[in-house]
């Protein structure tokens, strides 16, 4: 159950921030192989002064564009599906939205399945 949380600056249209989840969402299905319909998602919009990053940060020139993809999920994918994970959304964001590639920052949450609970205060991947 992989929860991703997406954050970007403020201003873009009800469709662009669809489109983000919606490539997310396909590469988590896809790469990270969550099961089909295992979508939770938060997509937050932020003012210039509350959405702050290094513009050159590791010598990546970013833009006022750049958003930040998050996504905690059970352990276990492999270094290959991570990586397959952020060329498939920075390329679907560049195709899909003509988001520059240097604009889409990543980070991936690794929990154990006890980390979880989807309802009804239980612990459903407990074993």
């Amino acid at each position: 159950m992989p929860l991703a949380r997406i954050d970007l600056a403020r201003g873009k249209s009800a469709e662009y921030r669809a489109a983000v989840g919606e490539v997310v969402y396909d590469g988590i299905i896809e790469i990270l192989k969550a099961p089909k319909d295992d979508r939770f998602q938060v997509i937050t919009e932020h003012s210039a002064g509350d959405f702050v990053f290094d513009p050159n940060y590791l010598g990546i020139e970013r833009s006022k564009d750049c958003i930040f993809v998050q996504v905690t999920m059970n352990e276990g994918r492999t270094l290959d599906q991570k990586r397959d994970f952020y060329k498939f959304v920075a390329d679907g964001l560049h195709e899909r939205l003509k988001l520059r590639r240097e604009d889409v920052l990543i980070n991936l949450v690794e929990v154990k399945k006890e980390n979880w609970s989807f309802g009804k205060g239980v612990a459903q991947y407990a074993q």
